[in-house]
């Protein structure tokens, strides 16, 4: 018979485990969209369709991925400590 009590602790400490990762990827889309969103902005204002767009959008996917890495490192060094 599984212990009912080990396995609530288990799966508690799973959640608390896993808890910092659940939100990256909502971060890096997050980033990516309000930069391509700046770019269309820009682009309206200045009429350089679509090059801001298109500047942005690498920037926001660059600054995405560059923030993932760093946060992922740091929860990991936590971890380890």
């Amino acid at each position: 018979m599984i212990d009912e009590k080990r396995t609530k602790i288990s799966i508690g400490e799973s959640l608390k485990n896993t808890a910092p990762y659940l939100g990256l990827g909502s971060q890096l889309a997050a980033t990516i969209i309000v930069l391509f969103f700046i770019g269309r902005w820009l682009d309206d204002k200045i009429d350089s369709s679509p090059a801001m767009t298109i500047l942005f959008s690498f920037i926001g996917g660059a600054a995405g991925i560059y923030n993932f890495i760093k946060t992922v490192l740091n929860l990991n060094r936590k971890k380890e400590e």
